[in-house]
Formats: C-alpha cells, sequence, structure tokens
C-alpha cells in the first residue's frame, strides 16, 4: 500500500459485517449497514503540540477500532475501499 498517513490520522480498514442474522436469516447487502469496525493499516506520527513536540498516537497497526457510522474519508487504493480518519474519530479499540 504506498499510503502514508500525516499528522494525528490513520487508515483503516472496515471489517466485513456478518450477513447472516443468529436465526439464519441472509440480510441482502442493500439493507446491510456499513460495518463501524476495523483494522488500523497505517498510522500518521502524530500531531504537534504548541511548543512543537510531536505526540504520537495511542493506535497502532494491527488494531482492532470503532469509530462513527459517518467518521472519516473514503477512499479508493488498489481497489481496496479505506478509510482515512483522525485518532479523535475512534471511539475505542477492541481488546482480545
Amino acid at each position: 500500500m504506498n499510503l502514508c498517513p500525516l499528522h494525528d490520522r490513520v487508515i483503516v480498514k472496515r471489517l466485513d459485517q456478518e450477513t447472516k442474522t443468529a436465526l439464519g436469516l441472509i440480510i441482502p447487502d442493500a439493507a446491510a449497514e456499513k460495518p463501524d469496525q476495523g483494522e488500523i493499516l497505517a498510522v500518521g506520527p502524530g500531531k504537534r503540540d504548541d511548543k512543537g513536540t510531536q505526540n504520537a498516537l495511542d493506535v497502532k497497526v494491527g488494531d482492532r477500532v470503532l469509530f462513527g457510522k459517518y467518521a472519516g474519508q473514503n477512499v479508493k487504493v488498489d481497489g481496496n475501499e479505506l478509510l482515512v480518519m483522525r485518532e479523535e474519530d475512534i471511539m475505542a479499540v477492541l481488546v482480545k
């Protein structure tokens, strides 16, 4: 991937959502909501504060994260749909 985020931005790949309910009903693509979970593929170096010190991000490559439905900007790179968002748009990191 030739995409390097700047400052406090991260590159996220949405995780696939279940297409079947607990009862076995299949949800068609048109009715399915966009998943609000993803895996971080790349992180920026961090944002600079007023003194010029660069503050590293709290998330890292490989983290599974939760974010809002409308968070980030959709981009297409090498045929893959990715999201570019600020770290502050991430609500939580999923812990295994």
